[in-house]
């Protein structure tokens, strides 16, 4: 939640007033003194490569409808990276996988609803079968050679091409 997005404070239900507190501006109740702090949206992404190809699926939500990326999504509250890694591939592709290793960290916000934090994995598929699902319309195999048109700089920069 963007802190223009909080108006009133969760403890007594006052309207809140913006101030300058640690350092920044903050959404600040004047009455019980509770401050807002946001939250980074972190999310998890995988990178699955069989026969030299690597595993993305096509995006049926916007922003950037259309385009293919890597299998991710928001890791929930409490939930473990990598888990939310295997469960986004599942959703998103019908494939279960294990996680091999951590490729990267990283930060910076893409569009104004996306992640803050993407965490990327390499994987492998340990089972299941290839289906489209959940926010994916499509989920193939490419060629590095041959790439659809990408939906995100960080699949770019994951798969070498930044």
């Amino acid at each position: 939640m963007m802190t223009d997005e909080v108006n009133f404070c969760i403890k007594c239900g006052t309207r809140l007033v913006r101030e300058i507190l640690f350092g920044r501006l903050r959404p600040t109740c004047p009455l019980c003194k509770w401050v807002y702090f946001a939250d980074p949206k972190v999310a998890a992404a995988i990178l699955i490569e069989d026969q030299s190809r690597v595993l993305l699926t096509r995006r049926v939500n916007d922003p950037q409808r259309g385009l293919w990326s890597l299998p991710a999504g928001f890791v929930d509250a409490g939930e473990d990276p990598a888990q939310a890694a295997i469960r986004e591939c599942l959703e998103e592709t019908g494939l279960q996988i294990r996680i091999l290793r951590l490729i990267d960290v990283i930060a910076g916000q893409e569009h104004p609803r996306g992640a803050h934090i993407l965490i990327a994995y390499q994987g492998e598929i340990t089972g299941g079968a290839l289906q489209a699902g959940d926010d994916a319309d499509q989920a193939a195999f490419f060629s590095r050679q041959n790439l659809p048109p990408l939906a995100f700089s960080t699949t770019r920069r994951l798969l070498g091409l930044l």
